[in-house]
């Protein structure tokens, strides 16, 4: 361990704290900075570069060079030796500079040509800021207590960037965490928010990354680990016995918190004169690095399990984290980096909004989040290094996108949108109660797609006529093991009783795909959306289903019951899973018990093949229901996860609006009853295009019926329907320009 009365890097830190405490704007700090850095290691130049944006750095403080080159010299991202460095986010060290790959001179900023160079990047847990650098006129290569000196100024000046230290008259760039930022993710639930940030899991903050006291740091340090193993082994002995795979992971936990590697290192940065906080980030920051280059993944969990650890670590040190005493806002927009479905039920309604690092529209997350009807954006990229506990934030859950702590005029714009929407609600409260009646006399079923109990008030105030949707895969999802069929029951009960006479349609289990059960082993499938899911597993591994099926069964009670089978793809799956529920009826009958007065048997046509299926498909359904959401991506092979390949085939394509028409033609031939059940069905110029084309029922979230029906009682089908006809006639690729058109001249 080095002597921490003698270390070069100690030395350096303690200087720089003192410099970092004396008042001064950003710029002279910075100014101060690398002339403390080329005075205290001996080198003609230190400069400091930080990113402009994402691809551009500039040149915000030197010693050495031309001090006119100051905000104005720049480099992209990759070009010269800074731009490799913050490329590859790597130290470069070099003896003979000019001599490397992609050496680039530099004119304006007054340099000489200088032999020894070694930058570093400035980042903070993967989060790159910039690129510290010295450069000395003497063909050397720096030692290695040199670079470690160099690495943890770094270090130091990436926790400074973000607490706004170089903020102030003369800086260019502002600092992270105070400026206004935009991300464009991916629609997950539809919807507009405004509120203010409350992170699921609150990054830490180090406010104190240099020591004060080398034997303080290194007591608290043992204290913290010393607290964090007693933590790991609570959480193991609290671990049920038969959950294998949590017993493992708990177990790797265990060796890392009493790995003596990591230890020794934590204490090593700790002598070289970094705070205890600073040290477990320092190592956090490597197990990042690491974490990005290597192929196996089990390493690379492993490698996850230490940054988990670190976190904690992290918290003991600082008192960070969900007991900090933060008040929770009262608008509350959730930022994580993902979060599974028991955690955000856990939160229920208080939400607004939700944005997620990662994720997926499949997801858990986002099954809950349209159960909630709660708007939410996943793959918002690098949200939570950037956001923090109460800053203000606005998410359009229409277009996929955050404004964080945004601008004022974008802020106005986007209020005045809300109370637009606000406005138009209320207008659509008072047709609540009425039909949904177009001008030439045909009415069109409204219904409202459900998952959770707490959905059903929503029957009333949003004025659907029944549910033509309830999720039953949501019950499964947020539980830790298979529910008990007598649950299951009661809750479908709750269901029925809520509706209170009226219609609603329970889809067996959709799972697999992104709704993997957390007691279902995992399938590793290259393409999961067109993989073993759905009806599929149920077919595969009856005992759930049949389960499911009995507790539909109890719940009715001899009221009516309709069951819908999903992702049925061809003709003998859906004779099959119909088997399944007339053999549970049967011995249900057996045992005395109540059976339905009515019985609908029916599917999710979601695939292309069942349209095209015999004949005898559509007369044994009692009704189908398209599944617009995986349908359309089947049927233009565009996964619909995929930014971007998603956007580029439209829902009112003619070739897809023919494809349903086909779909209309052969229900009508047999009399069967037809929904299109699905996101596009809530968008009123879809759902209008729809009925034109002769579907006359269609299942929607509450919030969307309103201007569904809106749109309809105002509009005649015929017209809409003459509209349709002429751009397909004309060649159009897509009827929605002709459609909007006439809305248009119409109004």
């Amino acid at each position: 361990m080095p002597d921490p009365t003698e270390s070069s890097s100690r030395r350096l830190l303690v200087s720089l704290r003192e410099t970092l405490a004396e008042p001064a704007a950003g710029q002279e700090r910075l100014d101060r900075i690398t002339s403390l850095i080329a005075e205290q290691m001996g080198t003609h130049v230190c400069s400091i570069y930080l990113f402009r944006d994402a691809d551009t750095l500039e040149l915000c403080a030197t010693e050495g060079l031309n001090p006119d080159s100051v905000h104005k010299t720049r480099l992209r991202v990759g070009e010269g030796l800074v731009g490799r460095v913050a490329k590859t986010a790597h130290p470069i060290n070099s003896g003979n500079a000019p001599q490397e790959r992609g050496f680039r001179y530099m004119p304006e900023t007054g340099e000489e040509i200088f032999s020894a160079f070694l930058g570093v990047p400035i980042q903070r847990l993967g989060e790159r800021l910039g690129v510290l650098v010295v450069q000395s006129k003497d063909a050397r290569q720096y030692s290695d207590d040199e670079l470690y000196a160099l690495e943890v100024v770094a270090m130091v000046l990436a926790e400074m960037t973000e607490l706004g230290a170089f903020v102030g008259e003369g800086e260019a760039l502002a600092a992270l965490h105070q400026r206004p930022v935009m991300f464009q993710g991916t629609v997950g639930q539809e919807g507009v928010a405004v509120g203010h940030v409350w992170l699921h899991e609150p990054r830490v903050v180090v406010t104190n990354p240099i020591a004060d006291d080398y034997e303080t740091e290194m007591r608290r340090l043992h204290e913290a680990v010393d607290r964090l193993r007693v933590t790991v082994d609570e959480m193991l002995s609290a671990a049920p016995g038969g959950d294998k795979d949590q017993l493992q992971v708990l177990e790797a936990y265990r060796m890392f918190a009493n790995s003596r590697g990591w230890k020794r290192r934590m204490e090593e940065d700790i002598a070289r004169g970094l705070s205890a906080e600073a040290a477990v980030e320092k190592e956090q920051s490597a197990a990042r690095a690491r974490m990005q280059t290597v192929p196996d993944p089990y390493l690379r969990e492993r490698l996850h399990d230490l940054d988990d650890l670190s976190n904690r670590l992290l918290r003991i040190l600082t008192g960070q984290g969900e007991h900090t005493g933060a008040e929770r806002p009262s608008d509350p927009i959730l930022i994580a980096r993902n979060i599974g479905p028991g955690e955000l039920l856990d939160y229920g309604r208080s939400l607004r909004g939700i944005v997620l690092e990662e994720g997926s529209v499949g997801s858990h997350a986002a099954v809950v989040a349209r159960a909630l009807a709660i708007p939410l954006i996943v793959n918002a990229q690098r949200i939570t290094t950037e956001a923090l506990n109460g800053d203000p934030i606005l998410v359009d859950g229409e277009q996929g996108i955050v404004h964080l702590r945004p601008e004022e005029t974008v802020a106005v714009a986007f209020n005045d949108k809300i109370a637009m929407q606000a406005k138009a609600q209320q207008r659509y409260a008072t047709i609540r109660k009425e039909p949904a009646l177009t001008l030439c006399g045909q009415r069109i079923a409204l219904h409202m797609n459900a998952g959770l109990m707490a959905d059903l008030p929503s029957l009333e105030s949003s004025g659907a006529e029944g549910v033509g949707l309830f999720r039953t895969e949501l019950q499964f999802l947020i539980r830790s093991k298979v529910p008990k069929r007598s649950e299951v029951a009661a809750l479908y009960a709750r269901v029925m009783d809520a509706a209170d006479g009226r219609r609603v349609v329970f889809r067996t289990l959709d799972i697999g795909s992104d709704k993997v059960l957390s007691y279902m082993k995992r399938q590793d499938e290259p393409n999961p959306a067109l993989g073993w899911r759905a009806i599929r597993v149920g077919l595969d591994r009856p005992g759930v289903l049949r389960m499911q099926l009995q507790a539909l069964i109890r719940a009715a009670n001899g009221r009516p019951l309709s069951v819908m089978f999903p992702f049925v793809a061809q003709l003998d799956e859906f004779r099959t899973a119909r088997d399944h529920l007339m053999r549970e009826i049967d011995r249900e009958g057996r045992l005395g018990r109540a059976l339905p007065e009515k019985l609908e048997i029916g599917a999710m046509l979601e695939t292309p093949s069942m349209a095209f299926s015999p004949r005898q498909f559509y007369e044994e359904a009692d009704f189908i229901s398209i599944g617009g959401n995986d349908l359309k991506q089947f049927f233009f092979a565009a996964d619909r996860e995929n930014e971007r390949v998603r956007r580029r085939y439209d829902t009112l394509n003619v070739s897809f609006l023919s494809f349903l028409e086909q779909i209309v033609k052969r229900c009508e031939d047999t009399g069967t009853h037809l929904s299109f059940c699905g996101e596009d069905a809530g968008r009123p110029v879809e759902a209008l295009c729809f009925a034109a084309i002769g579907l006359r029922c269609l299942s929607m979230r509450p919030a969307s019926i309103g201007p569904v029906k809106h749109m309809l009682r105002r509009s005649n089908l015929a017209e809409a329907r003459a509209v349709i006809d002429t751009a397909r006639a004309s060649g159009a690729q897509s009827v929605r320009p002709a459609i909007i058109d006439w809305l248009r001249r119409r109004d």
